[in-house]
């Protein structure tokens, strides 16, 4: 698409240029700010994941302090087997958001991209790359978390 740079306006009827720029700046910004939630995201998950390897040796020691005193009640241990499962079930979580971020990020980055080169066309090096976007519309399809059967990954 050729642009009339005195006017800043694209000739084809496509987005003036100021606005694409605009545009184009918001959705990076956007996309930014994603990358900072995945990054908290995760650091949130490595600690989960922490967290959860301290608490599994704990119920093995409280499971062999149980199997040396028969006589002892495991309530303490089912409710640990229960916290432990939720604690499963939030990593679960936190793959499946990771992942939708991801794919946002993806999408959000082709569209800056592809408005920047309907905007701006080709320059002397040539048509710039613009990166097809993802397929499928969202990569995680549960959109809700139940405790139950647990897949660790």
């Amino acid at each position: 698409m050729l642009v009339n740079e005195s006017t800043a306006e694209p000739q084809a009827g496509g987005l003036p240029l100021l606005q694409a720029a605009e545009l184009q700046d918001h959705l990076l910004v956007v996309s930014n700010d994603l990358d900072r939630l995945q990054r908290l995201l995760s650091d949130a998950g490595d600690s989960l994941l922490s967290h959860f390897h301290g608490a599994s040796a704990e119920m093995k020691r409280v499971q062999e302090i149980l199997a040396a005193h028969p006589h002892l009640s495991n309530d303490e241990l089912r409710q640990a087997l229960t916290h432990l499962s939720g604690a499963i079930t939030a990593m679960q979580f936190q793959d499946m958001a990771s992942q939708l971020i991801a794919h946002t990020t993806r999408r959000l980055r082709g569209c800056a991209d592809r408005i920047a080169s309907d905007a701006l066309g080709a320059d002397e090096d040539g048509a710039a790359v613009v990166e097809d976007l993802p397929l499928r519309p969202n990569p995680v399809t549960q959109d809700e978390m139940d405790a139950g059967s647990i897949e660790l990954f």
